[in-house]
């Protein structure tokens, strides 16, 4: 039996957003990838260095796992990839 102060919360969970993040060094510096479900680049920013890379790359994550993939592609303007 329910009493005045039970609390339901039906949560319907969106689909997991299945944009990954990658951190890479290279001849030119840091860069940081935002990488499409499919494995493509959708969206790059070059570093001053590791700690920055590594620091935007940690944020990027954290929008990963708050919004939704429609959200997400809105927020870095990432287009969808051409089929």
């Amino acid at each position: 039996m329910k009493g005045p102060d039970d609390l339901t919360v039906e949560h319907d969970p969106s689909p997991p957003n299945e944009y990954t993040v990658r951190v890479s060094a290279g001849q030119s510096g840091w860069e940081v990838n935002i990488l499409r479900p499919d494995g493509s680049v959708g969206w790059a920013r070059h570093c001053a260095g590791e700690a920055e890379a590594r620091t935007y790359a940690s944020t990027v994550q954290q929008h990963v796992y708050w919004l939704s993939q429609e959200k997400f592609r809105e927020y870095y303007r990432i287009d969808e990839p051409v089929l």
